[in-house]
């Protein structure tokens, strides 16, 4: 795919984005249908599922050739990485969305053979788009973004779930401790924006591929590691405790895990 093509997918990727914030904002002023899935933690609202179904609709038009991979299950059944394959998250954080009305984002990836393309996080109450992928570079909206700088875990902030925190998973509590810091913000979106930023120097948390698909593409374009929490490489299409940090902060982790396997 040349860099004309990328850039045309790239534009048309970010009106969809914009038209999908202002339908999120006009919902936001009615009365939310939430219910449960998983469990009383994991929540869908009539708005994931709308979304959801813009976006597919968008995509099904402007490709009609992808694969699709959606969160909530209006994409395909997919076995096989060939070809186009773009995974959309509708509403990340959607317990955030329901709760707070803020902290929530918009996921946008596309994979071409199982390589990553393009990539954007829109963080919908901030009104901020991070974009781009290997070939274009990674924007900040319209500003191109700065590689953050590769800091080692003493001086930088973590992000981790909470759980993985609570429950001293892999010795999770002493890699906090070794940081400058623990930061929460209960999505892996809104969480990868700080990465990208620079604001933290890794981010670990159980993903699906929905989480991790387009924050992979920009922080592998931006030099960062975007592995499994024991450093191996991801599987696209299954779930994983996920790393996404700098070289130096991931090297300091990994044997920190390592001496409570």
């Amino acid at each position: 795919m040349n860099e004309t093509e990328l850039r045309r997918i790239d534009r048309t990727v970010k009106q969809w984005l914009h038209m999908s914030r202002e339908f999120i904002l006009t919902k936001m002023q009615q009365n939310l249908k939430v219910a449960t899935k998983t469990s009383r933690k994991d929540l869908v609202t009539n708005v994931d599922k709308e979304n959801e179904k813009f976006i597919i609709n968008k995509i099904r038009t402007f490709a009609p050739d992808s694969q699709i991979l959606g969160e909530e299950g209006f994409g395909d059944q997919i076995k096989s990485t060939k070809g186009l394959v773009w995974v959309v998250d509708p509403i990340d954080g959607t317990m955030n969305f329901v709760k707070q009305r803020d902290h929530f984002a918009i996921m946008i990836a596309l994979y071409v053979d199982g390589q990553g393309v393009l990539g954007y996080i829109y963080d919908v109450m901030g009104d901020e788009l991070l974009s781009g992928g290997p070939d274009i570079g990674v924007f900040q909206n319209d500003d191109p973004l700065t590689a953050p700088e590769n800091i080692n875990l003493r001086d930088g902030l973590v992000s981790v779930s909470g759980p993985m925190v609570v429950h001293n998973y892999r010795n999770f509590q002493k890699i906090a401790d070794a940081s400058s810091g623990l930061r929460i913000y209960g999505s892996a979106g809104i969480e990868m924006i700080h990465l990208l930023k620079g604001e933290i120097v890794a981010y670990v948390s159980y993903l699906k591929p929905w989480d991790f698909g387009a924050g992979k593409i920009l922080a592998e374009s931006l030099g960062l590691k975007v592995t499994t929490v024991d450093g191996k490489p991801l599987d696209m299409l299954s779930s994983d405790f996920v790393m996404v940090a700098t070289v130096k902060a991931q090297q300091d982790i990994l044997p920190i895990i390592g001496s409570n396997v």
